[in-house]
């Protein structure tokens, strides 16, 4: 407690969810709310995912953080996949069952806890090689060993699908991760911030973020928009069904953010990004065109209801259409996320590091008084 403030001074200064303190400088990301602005490294987000892989994107996130980190990490990650691939030998159908997120989570703790190169790309490796193994195990399919010669999207999906993927395909899935890739002070970005400020290691940092990530209240979100407009199943049904859950109480999943006042440009990226898939697929223009009714119908009623909160569409939205369209299950959506977002959790656990400083806030005790022990 600072010197001449009492308990009840301090109280004064309590932030809930430490919302409004800025915890740390970073030259990763930048997050503007009120503008509706993502910019990581100098970059727009909207340009960065349709211009950039993901492979060009984590090397603009970690560099100056490694002093090898070689120029071309398309190489370096594809060896990591099939080093990662080692792990797999520890998938048995037990684990398998679990929810994707928790058996993909029990096998990065498996990985080495270093700080250096080698353990980051393993781990940037590790969500693209688990996911898809979880998967097709807990499917009664034997995992499907990675190729390097492929970009890390179009490696995912054909370890996951069995078969290559076509090149919309792994640009669509490219320009998702790279959107995901990175935003500020996010929990599961502190979470992993805290635990390497601890000098605890790459890995412990990264299992901190994918634990964090796991929230209903963060990367767990995507998975329910499909339920939400499976449940609504038709254009002519939205208006009705959206009114009965805001009537209800419910959340209408897709919708608001916490930091965004305005919509979430990473939804527009993602929009973009379907609307090319569906230029080469067939199922696709059909289901976007049913999801833009749902958001609209959406957006019209959320301005009716409940004009005095800025709730606009988010990136959970058209996440969910996205990697539906990949033909990945909505179980496995958290693991996707993470698959990008590791890359801005090894960033900022690298410039957490670099500070040389112990996280460590205070907390105000609202408790009882001391007693007297019996």
């Amino acid at each position: 407690m600072s010197k001449g403030l009492t308990a009840a001074q301090h109280a004064g200064f309590v932030a809930e969810g430490l919302e409004g303190v800025v915890a740390a400088h970073t030259v990763l990301s930048d997050v503007d709310g009120q503008a509706g602005r993502l910019t990581i490294r100098g970059y727009a987000i909207e340009d960065l995912a349709h211009r950039a892989g993901f492979e060009g994107v984590a090397h603009l996130l970690l560099d100056g953080f490694f002093e090898d980190l070689p120029s071309d990490l398309a190489a370096a990650l594809g060896a990591a996949r099939v080093r990662a691939f080692a792990e797999v030998a520890a998938l048995d159908e037990g684990l398998a069952r679990r929810d994707p997120v928790e058996a993909a989570r029990a096998l990065i703790a498996r990985l080495p806890d270093g700080d250096g190169l080698d353990t980051a790309l393993l781990l940037l490796a590790a969500p693209a090689v688990f996911t898809p193994a979880v998967l097709r195990v807990a499917a009664g399919e034997a995992p499907v060993v990675p190729d390097p010669a492929l970009s890390h999207a179009a490696d995912m999906l054909r370890m996951t699908r069995g078969v290559p993927a076509t090149d919309g395909e792994a640009r669509a899935l490219d320009a998702y991760l790279v959107t995901v890739c990175d935003h500020g002070l996010n929990a599961s970005t502190f979470a992993a911030r805290v635990v390497a400020s601890t000098r605890a290691g790459l890995t412990s940092a990264v299992l901190a973020g994918i634990s964090a990530l796991k929230g209903p209240l963060h990367g767990g979100a995507p998975g329910p928009v499909i339920e939400m407009l499976d449940a609504i199943g038709a254009p002519d049904n939205a208006e009705a069904w959206l009114l009965s859950a805001l009537k209800r109480g419910d959340r209408l999943m897709g919708f608001g953010h916490r930091i965004y006042r305005v919509r979430d440009p990473r939804a527009d990226a993602l929009k973009a990004a379907i609307r090319q898939l569906a230029q080469t697929s067939n199922a696709v223009p059909g289901r976007l065109a049913f999801a833009e009714s749902v958001e609209q119908a959406a957006l019209r009623i959320l301005r009716d209801h409940k004009p005095d909160r800025p709730l606009d569409t988010n990136v959970e939205f058209y996440t969910a259409v996205l990697l539906e369209a990949l033909g990945l299950p909505p179980k496995s959506f958290t693991c996707v996320f993470a698959m990008g977002r590791t890359a801005g959790w090894i960033a900022h656990a690298r410039e957490q590091l670099a500070t040389g400083k112990l996280v460590r806030p205070q907390s105000v005790y609202v408790g009882p008084r001391t007693k007297a022990a019996a």
